[in-house]
């Protein structure tokens, strides 16, 4: 029995590294996270769901990296075991992943929508959300990488959604929960935007 428990330990360790920090003195901030999919109701849990196998299967990978400075924010991401040749819309979510797909909440919007669920084409878009559509190769790999004069607000970006198709909408096929970092107050371009 504690030998099951101790390799249940050790292979949900395994299955996410990463970590976020920011920097006061630089204005600066970072985070990377990695982990295999894994269904909700997956004897050890892993951060990252997938709620479609057929698009995103069962111990595919995925890899997220942030980093904020002055002002500015580039956030990559890269997969594999996707469905060869599918396009993917993948945007970051408010929330942390959960077993249902709704539970990562909306886009993390810069400016934000006052109308939420939001649909207005002034607030869902790829300068104002973080989009990282991508179309997997012919071995399941993809990358894609977006680029921001903005930073996160602390406690706001939380997972990054793979969409069952590229733009702004579509069902959710799979979830991973991400620990973004906020830039320091004094570096948020613009600051804190509403509408």
């Amino acid at each position: 029995m504690v030998a099951g428990m101790l390799a249940g330990a050790v292979a949900a360790a395994v299955l996410a590294t990463g970590g976020g920090a920011a920097d006061v003195a630089t204005g600066s901030s970072w985070a990377r996270a990695e982990a295999w999919f894994a269904p909700p109701s997956a004897f050890i849990p892993s951060p990252a769901v997938t709620y479609d196998m057929g698009l995103v299967p069962a111990a595919s990978w995925i890899e997220v990296e942030q980093h904020s400075v002055e002002g500015a924010t580039n956030v990559t991401l890269k997969v594999r075991g996707m469905k060869p040749g599918h396009a993917y819309g993948v945007h970051v979510h408010q929330k942390p992943c959960g077993a249902k797909p709704e539970a990562a909440g909306g886009h993390y919007q810069h400016r934000v929508d006052p109308v939420q669920p939001s649909k207005d084409p002034a607030y869902a878009n790829a300068e104002n959300e973080v989009w990282l559509d991508f179309t997997a190769g012919a071995d399941g790999s993809g990358s894609a990488s977006a680029q921001h004069d903005w930073g996160f607000r602390s406690g706001e970006a939380a997972s990054v959604v793979l969409h069952d198709e590229p733009g702004g909408a579509g069902d959710r096929a799979a979830c991973f929960t991400v620990p973004f970092a906020a830039l320091p107050e004094a570096q948020q371009s613009g600051g804190a935007q509403g509408a």
